[in-house]
């Protein structure tokens, strides 16, 4: 179990501590380029971490590890390229669908990875589908996306903004307080999400063993299907938990300003009981568990456009790829680089014995802590919502707005319908980083 959780925590640990460099770079060099090349890095990496033999652990690890480039350029960069092709609520709706990817690819993956281990009798082969598919959008970011101006669209060309260094860039960004507690935020939704992505159909496959009597898988090839149900259930209560805290978001902006981190803090708090509920019915019934799971799930993805848009009205365009780096860095440091290891150590010191109860019980114990860091995390957006009038206004009044004009006859000539080309192949991407 502990080798398990070491996989992931690799790779969110590569990812992480290389998101600065690109953030970095995505703020200061061709972001397309950028993201081109760690695609194709990422696609070769994966490709040959299929052929590792199963005595060299540690160079599965390696190959893991190394994947954390091309998601690190991705993840950084894309969002700050869809900022400077659309604003206001035109941009939160087209980060909803662009974040629609990140449950979908992960759900996908879960679903792709049983079918093909099923078919080919071996899970390396679900490792060599997707780097052919990444090959489409590196072809999709070269011929199709458009580096946009930074700024450009909000009326603020990248040439009127003033560039700090990097040491300075960081201590704006330290100094607004909606970044750094909406970070802490997100930071909560990894942990979890780290969490259940690792050990969720590992406990689900456990209970139904304890409940169901459902051989125990000793030697492989082994029962996938609740690899399956879980991937169904992330796919779709993703795509409704984006969709559903875009649209909150929207109409209670109606409201009060303070729309956006008061819907992720509910988001949040309301998918700390399900997730409770989800693993202590676990042992009583499996249909009560995935209907938990998929409420649990569904409210836990509300935040994920949302956060996203907090950090891109907070900070200044010359920033956001160093801010979207931060962020990374933060919340994947605190979150699910560590949560996949710490839940199987917490699991492991819990056990009494080997047996299959055991097993059962010390996971269920120790995945508990998520439902508490979810109520953590909600805490942290509440916060949030005292400082973010203050800090988007901080943002918008940062750099000269003579051009609010040429910004307008913009938009109304078009120039926004020619963006969805670009976005849309940067969607493909994301999806496929995720899966």
């Amino acid at each position: 179990r502990r080798p398990s959780g070491l996989l992931q925590t690799v790779f969110i640990c590569s990812y992480m501590f290389l998101a600065p460099v690109f953030g970095y770079l995505g703020d200061r060099y061709n972001r397309k380029m950028i993201m081109s090349v760690g695609i194709s890095f990422w696609s070769i990496v994966t490709l040959a971490s299929s052929y590792t033999p199963k005595e060299y652990f540690w160079l599965l690890l390696l190959t893991r590890g190394l994947v954390g480039v091309g998601e690190a350029s991705y993840s950084t960069i894309a969002p700050t390229i869809i900022a400077d092709l659309y604003i206001k609520e035109r941009r939160t709706q087209m980060l909803s669908v662009f974040y629609f990817a990140i449950p979908v690819g992960s759900g996908l993956g879960y679903i792709v990875g049983s079918k093909v281990d099923d078919l080919a009798g071996d899970w390396h082969w679900a490792l060599r589908v997707t780097p052919a598919l990444g090959l489409v959008a590196v072809v999709l970011l070269l011929f199709v996306v458009k580096e946009p101006k930074r700024g450009a669209i909000e009326a603020r060309p990248e040439h009127t903004l003033q560039r700090t260094s990097w040491l300075g860039d960081m201590k704006a960004l330290c100094r607004n307080p909606s970044f750094v507690l909406s970070t802490f935020g997100f930071t909560a939704v990894a942990f979890v999400t780290g969490s259940l992505a690792l050990w969720a159909p590992a406990f689900l496959f456990r209970a139904a063993v304890f409940t169901e009597g459902r051989p125990p898988c000793v030697k492989g090839p082994c029962d996938t299907s609740d690899s399956l149900y879980f991937g169904i259930i992330t796919v779709v209560s993703g795509i409704l938990g984006v969709a559903s805290g875009a649209e909150v978001s929207r109409r209670l902006r109606l409201r009060t300003p303070r729309a956006d981190p008061l819907v992720c803090a509910l988001g949040l708090l309301l998918s700390a009981p399900f997730l409770y509920l989800a693993i202590v019915f676990a042992q009583a019934s499996p249909i009560a568990t995935y209907v938990f799971i998929f409420l649990g799930e569904t409210f836990l993805s509300m935040n994920w456009a949302i956060v996203a848009d907090i950090l891109l009205y907070v900070v200044v365009p010359t920033r956001r790829s160093t801010a979207e780096a931060f962020q990374i860095v933060l919340s994947h440091l605190l979150g699910d680089a560590g949560s996949p290891y710490l839940i199987g150590v917490v699991s492991d010191s819990l056990k009494q014995t080997d047996s299959y109860l055991w097993q059962f019980r010390s996971l269920q114990l120790s995945l508990l802590t998520c439902s508490f860091v979810a109520v953590g995390g909600g805490a942290f957006f509440l916060a949030t919502a005292l400082f973010i009038e203050k800090d988007r206004q901080r943002a918008t009044n940062y750099a000269p707005t003579g051009a609010f004009q040429k910004k307008q006859s913009l938009i109304l000539s078009g120039k926004l319908t020619e963006n969805t080309f670009s976005f849309t192949a940067m969607t493909w991407g994301i999806v496929l980083g995720d899966e």
